[in-house]
């Protein structure tokens, strides 16, 4: 009988997929920004055409979630992300600073190993390889074991498509038989240039400590704050739609309400409106017992089960139309488990005295397990609205819309991702949602445009050359109080007869001698009118923005002005957030 090591055999898999992956994207890093799009553009239209099919599998494969939302997640891959990225530089020049003598190309990192999740196996594996093959590298994917099936069949119907459309074959590679030893082969592989990890935080933390450059993503735990001046019919609505989403196996869902006392009733009168049950303290403590661990995850059968399943579960029953399972909290933390991130249709309601009360509860809520992630708000009043996005710990704060949906691009203008930074807060390298820009390196070509003699503001005195604007000012408001006190104090004209002969001719107004013409006062003639200022010349929208754009502004004192089109890298956006750098022009 001849003895099968499975670990064995997965890590032999990988091993091999790594280096054909390797091999194609040799061929693949010649490839021209059109060849690149072309491929891209017919992996996204095959996605479309099956995004159906394959919502339906993930969703029977996995047992987590609904079809219908699936469907939607892999339609914001193939659909909503292709669009994003339409007409973005990825390949060769990016662009010449002619000014600068400065030119910037974009370097592909190589294989990007794709670490997937159970909860959005499609979805996800058509996000990473368009985003990895829009950037130009080759990926390789390992599932899920429990999503093993929907994740590599997606891929295959990627795979297809883009060898139809030019793309060498091999650069896109699925795991067939995964395992925890296989992934780790994966992202520790000499070939493999960069990880995209998601998925629960032991995989994240493997991917970290690979010794490969790695973006990981952390925990949600989403806090809705519901300010005074927002409907409450509105809020409920939103936040019912987003909980319901796939039955909450996004991070980014919905997790707790929290809101001020007077609007108690009046929320739980429009949760019941919404077929949301409002469980009794004995039914949220079995709840609470059923749903989470004692170190506060959830228990992986309750991972995006429908309401009335949940609730059979933890020995109580509901109608089978149940959208949401709602329970009131005291408090966050230890104490009161049902403060956590939940994964599923079941929402908490926390209510305080005040809006400090309110700031204070959702920061709880986000250092319990979401550091870094998504909070939300509703609100008409724009200065509570920038207070709360400024005091929280979350790098995702939505305004008037569901949250899985707001956080992932599809009701807001924030990169569609299925991979949402957390930032240093939470141990990640980037705050972003992750697009093809993370997944190149920019080399800058650089000429010489001065002499090391002359690089610095030293003078050859040794003392500094610094320019104060503020003297300048006072300069120059001290010359023109001069110019007006000389005009103030020259003496005043007199006219002669013959003057004021003239002067009355040239007016046609009769003649009137006065007593005494010579000694008579005549107003000095008004300084002519200044000139309008010249017109502001329109500001100049740029193409492209990175660090080193942001550096330069940060130093010179001024502004960036970009369009809608303009592509900015993350640490360019992330560090010009700073300083109030970029500025929205139109063109």
């Amino acid at each position: 009988m001849r003895l099968v090591d499975k670990d064995l055999q997965s890590i032999q898999e990988v091993r091999a997929k790594v280096e054909e992956a390797y091999l194609a994207w040799g061929k693949y890093r010649n490839f021209t920004q059109a060849q690149v799009d072309a491929i891209v553009e017919a992996m996204a239209a095959a996605a479309r055409q099956h995004a159906a099919r394959l919502g339906e599998l993930a969703a029977s494969e996995t047992g987590y979630g609904n079809a219908k939302d699936k469907y939607a997640k892999n339609m914001l891959a193939a659909d909503i992300l292709p669009r994003a990225i339409r007409g973005m530089k990825t390949i060769g020049v990016l662009r010449e600073l002619e000014d600068q003598q400065v030119t910037e190309i974009a370097t592909p990192m190589g294989v990007v190993a794709a670490i997937l999740p159970t909860t959005n196996p499609t979805s996800t594996a058509i996000y990473k390889t368009i985003i990895a093959l829009k950037a130009g590298n080759a990926i390789v994917i390992s599932p899920h074991p429990r999503a093993q099936q929907s994740t590599c069949e997606t891929v295959a119907v990627l795979a297809e498509a883009a060898a139809k459309a030019g793309a060498p074959e091999g650069i896109i590679q699925c795991v067939g038989e995964p395992t925890m030893e296989s992934t780790n082969e994966l992202m520790r592989h000499k070939r493999t240039g960069v990880i995209l990890s998601t998925g629960g935080s032991g995989i994240v933390r493997a991917a970290y400590s690979s010794g490969k450059p790695a973006f990981g993503v952390g925990p949600g735990n989403v806090p809705v704050l519901l300010e005074a001046s927002a409907s409450v019919a509105t809020c409920v609505a939103g936040v019912v739609a987003g909980k319901t989403f796939d039955y909450g196996t996004i991070c980014s869902s919905e997790q707790t309400i929290v809101a001020e006392k007077p609007r108690r009733d009046e929320i739980l009168a429009e949760l019941r409106k919404r077929n949301a049950y409002l469980c009794d303290a004995a039914q949220a403590q079995a709840l609470a017992k059923v749903l989470l661990t004692p170190q506060f995850t959830v228990t992986a059968d309750c991972v995006g089960q429908p309401a009335h399943k949940i609730a059979t579960k933890a020995g109580f029953s509901v109608p089978e139309n149940t959208t949401v399972l709602v329970a009131e909290i005291a408090g966050v933390g230890k104490q009161h488990p049902l403060s956590a991130e939940k994964l599923s249709p079941v929402l908490t309601l926390l209510f305080v005295d005040n809006w400090e009360e309110q700031l204070k509860s959702c920061e709880a809520i986000l250092r319990f397990g979401g550091l870094g992630h998504t909070c939300a708000i509703y609100s008409n009043d724009d200065v509570k609205t920038r207070e709360y996005a400024m005091r929280m710990p979350a790098y995702r704060v939505l305004v008037n819309t569901p949250t899985p949906q707001g956080a992932t691009g599809i009701t807001t203008n924030v990169f569609p991702a299925m991979t949402l930074g957390c930032g240093a807060v939470a141990g990640n390298i980037t705050s972003d949602n992750i697009s093809p820009l993370h997944l190149i390196n920019i080399k800058r070509l650089a000429r010489k445009v001065r002499d090391a003699d002359n690089a610095f503001t030293t003078s050859s005195g040794g003392k500094d050359t610094v320019i104060d604007r503020q003297q300048i000012v006072n300069a120059v408001e001290r010359f023109l109080a001069s110019k007006i006190q000389q005009q103030q104090q020259q003496p005043t004209a007199k006219l002669t007869v013959e003057q004021l002969v003239d002067q009355a001719i040239a007016q046609r107004q009769p003649i009137q001698k006065p007593a005494a013409v010579v000694a008579t006062p005549v107003p000095a003639p008004a300084p002519p009118a200044p000139p309008p200022p010249p017109p502001v010349p329109a500001p100049t929208i740029v193409d492209f923005v990175c660090e080193d754009d942001v550096r330069r502004a940060i130093v010179k004192d001024q502004k960036i002005f970009i369009g809608p089109k303009t592509i900015v890298t993350p640490a360019a956006r992330d560090l010009a957030s700073q300083r109030d750098i970029l500025v929205l022009a139109k063109r």
